[in-house]
């Protein structure tokens, strides 16, 4: 089988081609399709403007694989991918396009919760159970470590329960970000504690605005 090149960087200008950016964009295209046609695409990939700033997402066939931040570095997240899962990666956006509409209409207040399939290979074990059970929590609500630890049926493993969320390759989606520490401040977060704290403010103030 032959190697798939390095994912290719989005940031590269169409000049540094000689072509102009509706040329790359149209090749970058082709070179999609052809690749999905013959089997070849294993991981599509784009980025994502949002306010909370740039988000990768990454999906395979089976489903989105992964949301990534921009503090998490983009080109290590993509080589992670590929190290674990697949090589054969290629920026194009059209197997995101659900997730991406829906992450918009939850941005705007549009959207409580996600409906789009999921890949969940890179989390297993304990780890697994519990980001299986985040979408159990409400929109606008929050849990503690240690109350998802108990519905996780093992109510000593908090610290675990505090490492399966940190660890979610699925943010926003699978909402982490609703689980606090016992005391109620926030706790850890991947995009770190703004964006969570931003999260959090979005749904309560959505939440507060429905009718009564």
């Amino acid at each position: 089988m032959t190697a798939a090149p390095p994912p290719a960087d989005p940031t590269t200008p169409a000049s540094a081609f000689g072509v102009s950016d509706a040329e790359l964009a149209a090749l970058q295209a082709r070179l999609a399709d052809r690749a999905e046609a013959d089997g070849l695409l294993d991981i599509a990939y784009r980025t994502i403007d949002s306010p909370i700033g740039p988000l990768l997402l990454a999906a395979t066939e089976h489903g989105v694989l992964r949301v990534a931040f921009a503090g998490e570095g983009f080109d290590t997240v993509l080589q992670r991918l590929a190290d674990r899962v697949s090589a054969r990666i290629l920026a194009t956006p059209a197997r995101t396009d659900p997730v991406a509409r829906q992450l918009d209409e939850y941005f705007t207040g549009r959207r409580r919760s996600f409906d789009v399939r999921l890949d969940r290979r890179l989390s297993a074990g304990f780890r697994a159970a519990v980001q299986g059970l985040l979408p159990g929590v409400e929109y606008g609500r929050t849990v503690s470590y240690a109350e998802l630890a108990a519905r996780a049926g093992n109510p000593k493993a908090v610290r675990a329960v505090g490492t399966a969320c940190a660890t979610n390759p699925l943010p926003i989606v699978v909402p982490c970000h609703r689980v606090l520490r016992a005391d109620g401040s926030l706790g850890g977060y991947l995009g770190g504690p703004d964006t969570k704290r931003y999260l959090l403010d979005l749904e309560r103030t959505a939440t507060a605005e429905e009718p009564r």
